[in-house]
């Protein structure tokens, strides 16, 4: 690969599958990114060759708003361009890289729209043949009380923090209607402000002892303190969305957006397999 461009598609790819600067990669997925950008520039390579590129018109304001996407995730011009000579660019060369990632992709979309339009009898079937796929978890509503226990803190001691959480477990017992008050008064969890809303919760978020307990109450259930890690909890669960299956009109759109973008991508690898037929037989 060139060098600029070589520099720029790793930088790319390793925040594209790790999310990570290339520089704090480990080496497995140091290599993993090289392969895959060996492979990419191949791609781009031949993508570039082509008279679908050669007609692509790159607005100069797209490009400029590229530019400046990349300039916004630093602070300030100082730490950009330290950044671009960190990593063997400038400016001018930032811009290539900029301009020619979008004409690649203008032609890929371009070659994408010739793939054949998805019928609704298409997504009729994909429905019927992925049910499962489209079944919805149960989830709760739920409230949360937090007195946490720490043995540094007077007034948190293990005895003290049962002892508060009791207190409001007897009150909320006979005013469960005063939960979002006493939260807000005595919860020692971010969610106090907001009256201790968790919010609708699937299972798979909580603490196991916690989702054991908020998944047995009753729609209006109030928890007795339960003991984690954390301290003692309380929770409310205000109301319950059962399981159930997903119907078509709902999923519907999502289907078809599904199956157009498997063949727009069914489309742009047949077409890229095409050009490297091409190349291999003229080679």
């Amino acid at each position: 690969m060139d060098e600029p461009h070589g520099v720029y598609l790793t930088l790319k790819l390793a925040a594209k599958l790790y999310s990570k600067p290339l520089e704090v990669l480990a080496a497995d997925e140091l290599r993993r990114v090289r392969t895959v950008a060996a492979k990419q520039h191949e791609i781009e390579t031949l993508i570039l060759t082509t008279p679908e590129a050669a007609s692509v018109m790159l607005p100069e304001t797209s490009i400029e708003a590229s530019l400046m996407e990349i300039r916004e995730r630093y602070a300030s011009d100082e730490d950009f361009n330290a950044d671009l000579r960190r990593m063997g660019l400038d400016a001018p060369s930032l811009r290539h890289e900029v301009e020619r990632d979008m004409v690649v992709e203008a032609v890929l979309e371009r070659i994408a729209t010739r793939s054949a339009t998805v019928s609704d009898t298409e997504v009729e079937i994909f429905w019927f043949m992925h049910m499962d796929r489209f079944r919805r978890a149960e989830t709760r509503v739920l409230r949360h009380i937090l007195v946490t226990i720490n043995e540094q803190l007077a007034g948190n001691e293990r005895p003290a923090a049962r002892a508060r959480v009791d207190a409001i477990h007897a009150r909320l017992t006979k005013s469960p209607e005063r939960f979002a008050e006493q939260a807000l008064k005595h919860s020692e969890c971010p969610t106090a402000m907001n009256g201790g809303l968790l919010g609708t919760v699937p299972r798979g978020q909580l603490y196991p002892e916690l989702e054991a307990v908020a998944f047995a109450l009753a729609e209006a259930g109030l928890s007795a303190p339960i003991e984690s890690e954390l301290g003692y909890h309380l929770i409310l669960c205000e109301a319950i969305n059962p399981e159930r299956q997903s119907q078509l009109d709902e999923v519907r759109t999502n289907i078809r957006e599904h199956l157009e973008q498997q063949r727009r991508n069914i489309c742009q690898k047949a077409w890229i397999n095409a050009l490297r037929r091409r190349v291999a037989a003229t080679a």
